[in-house]
């Protein structure tokens, strides 16, 4: 590192260094996806000594940080204001280095585990530090629909809120079992760092696989090998929660099992088994037996849509969110006759039903 390099910078800046600063070398930045710098502490990056290495700098940083952050170039004893948009074409020596003020507080993830930390601590919040793994649970599981709820509208600003909402559970959760030296959240990250770069050898390894097929197929080796070197050995399908909606879970279970080769060579035995079923529940008799070939019915359904690479569950909720809003419009046509729904014939329900559809509801 050289000092003599970072002490004139910071002359040239005309500014006292921060008692907080990262300092990294542009070459650091040419193996990176992300930033390696906690965005509330100002950085100090040295040596980018060209526009190429300074297109890569901006894109890692563009990552975190938005094309208007104001950032400061110093280089040949002067120092230019530009946005990091615009970073790549300014002129580059090899001592140039890029002054990158901080996003603020509460931007990074250490301040975010403060703030959960200090909400369990003696000082803290009274509710917050009443909680347990299991009393999270119900709040866990709302935040998840929630969360699902906005990318099924595809509501970006709450997509933002709600994964935060999310994240927090997580968060808080890994604090309790810090606190009862269960475990850290570092562990949890480690965990599935480890997890990702071992289930991923095609990329960070010298793996070769053909497409997402064998992607999905190499990764389910993979998890067979783990569960094989564990004591009490699981099956595929054992890894798939229980708690999970019926229509992700039976997708869950035939993505798994399709994996291992286990599903139809062809799409024309999934429209068959579909027409098998349709005859089965119209020959049932018996009212357990007609609800065991509905259920048969839907877990085919669930197969053909995998095959078409739709989410049954996704399409479903969508599917249920059109009805809403449609018969929602029958109601207020009602209202505005005067009328009650159950007064009416279902004719006249469903000329209201056909001008929602005419209206793209």
């Amino acid at each position: 590192m050289d000092f003599n390099l970072i002490s004139s910078t910071f002359e040239i800046l005309r500014i006292t260094p921060p008692s907080k600063l990262t300092l990294l070398d542009a070459h650091e930045f040419t193996s990176r996806h992300y930033p390696p710098t906690p965005p509330d502490m100002d950085t100090l990056i040295l040596g980018i000594d060209s526009a190429e290495l300074a297109l890569q700098v901006k894109n890692v940083l563009l990552g975190v940080y938005p094309g208007q952050h104001e950032v400061l170039v110093v280089g040949s004893g002067k120092k230019k204001e530009e946005r990091l948009m615009d970073l790549d074409v300014v002129d580059f020596s090899a001592n140039t280095c890029l002054y990158l003020p901080s996003l603020g507080e509460g931007t990074s993830f250490e301040s975010f585990a403060e703030i959960v930390a200090h909400l369990r601590a003696p000082n803290g919040c009274p509710w917050d530090r009443e909680q347990t793994h299991l009393t999270l649970r119900t709040h866990l599981l709302e935040e998840a629909y929630e969360t699902l709820a906005a990318m099924d509208t595809n509501d970006t600003e709450s997509m933002r809120e709600e994964f935060g909402d999310l994240f927090l559970q997580i968060l808080l959760n890994s604090q309790i079992a810090s606190e009862a030296n269960e475990f850290a959240i570092t562990n949890v990250i480690k965990s599935i760092n480890d997890k990702l770069i071992r289930r991923h050898p095609h990329v960070f390894g010298d793996v070769q696989v053909d497409g997402v097929d064998g992607v999905l197929q190499n990764w389910e080796k993979l998890k067979e090998k783990e569960r094989g070197g564990k004591k009490a050995e699981k099956g595929i399908l054992d890894g798939v929660p229980a708690a999970l909606p019926a229509l992700i879970q039976a997708q869950e279970y035939q993505d798994r099992a399709a994996r291992v080769g286990f599903d139809w060579p062809q799409i024309d035995g999934v429209l068959d088994k579909i027409k098998e079923e349709i005859e089965e529940i119209k020959g049932a008799e018996a009212d357990f037996e007609l609800a065991s070939e509905i259920g048969d019915l839907f877990f085919v359904l669930v197969n053909f849509a995998r095959w078409k690479h739709v989410d049954a569950e996704a399409v479903l909720r969508g599917t249920n969110a059109k009805f809403k809003k449609r018969f929602a419009f029958v109601e207020q046509g009602a209202k505005k006759q005067g009328r009650n729904l159950s007064d009416m014939k279902l004719e006249e329900m469903d000329l209201l039903w056909d001008e929602a559809k005419k209206a793209g509801i």
